[in-house]
């Protein structure tokens, strides 16, 4: 999915270590396509913290009738996860991809050096789902752009619980996706009532975002909107359900590397942004997406000032 804004500010990250914490980050509403386009709510990047571990953004749609259509866009220096609790979007990107994704299913998208892709859903049905990105450090973000999709992920069962390891590994179970730094994502669904505690690892920080219903969260009280940033220093987390309940976890070892993201491109200085926006506004470099029934997105302006890196709390 691609960041929409017409003027994307400047997001620079910066890792820092912590204990244990409870951080309500809350979401702001951006609607993706023009005014009448899909609404999402962004919690990542947020005003005061900009990742978690390496994961750096977070789209949360719907539940809402569905409404993609992103045109032909670039991306650098990331990895894409769709996972969708309803609905279906249709991937093409430059490598020639073409694929559906259906609930329960990751479609994995690696940038690397460079890539474009669209995602569409269709015109009629419900849609509701997440898109996050994945910065790639240093060591890989120059790699060769991959497209991965799997339709079986490893599951961890509790009376009442179902939890889908979509990227990394938990409680022993690890996804067949390719993940370039120690991470973590995964999707708790509760039945009414139900609870579990899982095991996280001490030297992650971690996040957890309610999709739907209500969930306490290592006992704050959640609902669809905001993100809970938990920190680091647990070796168990506990989760536990009001009505069913749908809860993503994300988690990671802290980014150390420091982060230029603009529009929908993940660099590390003002130069590379200027040379991506360059290359993507004159073809070639991004390859061509066939079969998508529209023209590319355009790269908005750079801002007037000089992009550079920034503290990661304000």
């Amino acid at each position: 999915m691609s960041n929409l804004e017409s003027d994307p500010q400047e997001t620079v990250c910066e890792a820092r270590a912590g204990g244990p914490a409870h951080e309500l980050l809350e979401g702001r509403d951006v609607v993706l396509g023009g005014t009448r386009g899909m609404k999402v709510t962004r919690t990542l990047p947020s005003r005061d913290r900009r990742m978690v571990g390496a994961w750096c953004f977070v789209d949360h749609y719907g539940p809402e009738p569905a409404a993609m259509r992103v045109a032909p866009h670039p991306h650098t220096g990331l990895q894409t996860v769709t996972w969708l609790l309803e609905g279906e979007v249709l991937h093409r990107d430059s490598l020639g991809s073409e694929q559906v994704i259906t609930p329960g299913r990751l479609n994995l998208m690696t940038a690397g050096r460079a890539i474009s892709h669209a995602e569409e859903s269709p015109a009629e049905g419900m849609l509701h789902g997440v898109q996050l990105w994945v910065a790639l450090p240093d060591g890989s973000r120059h790699t060769d752009p991959a497209f991965d999709h799997h339709p079986d992920l490893p599951v961890l069962t509790a009376p009442g619980v179902t939890t889908t390891v979509i990227i990394g590994e938990l409680g022993g179970a690890t996804s067949p996706a390719r993940a370039h730094t120690p991470l973590v994502g995964a999707e708790v669904a509760l039945e009414a009532g139900a609870a579990v505690t899982l095991p996280v690892r001490p030297d992650f920080e971690y996040a957890a975002l309610v999709l739907a219903g209500a969930a306490e969260v290592d006992g704050e009280a959640l609902e669809p909107g905001p993100l809970l940033y938990l920190g680091q220093g647990r070796t168990e987390l506990a989760v536990a359900a009001g009505p069913a309940s749908r809860v993503l976890l994300l988690g990671g070892e802290p980014f150390e590397e420091q982060l230029v993201m603009w529009w929908n491109f993940v660099g590390r200085t003002h130069e590379e942004i200027e040379r991506f926006r360059k290359e993507w506004a004159e073809g070639g470099a991004f390859g061509t997406v066939e079969g998508f029934d529209g023209a590319p997105l355009p790269a908005p302006a750079l801002p007037g000032t000089r992009l550079k890196p920034r503290p990661r709390h304000r």
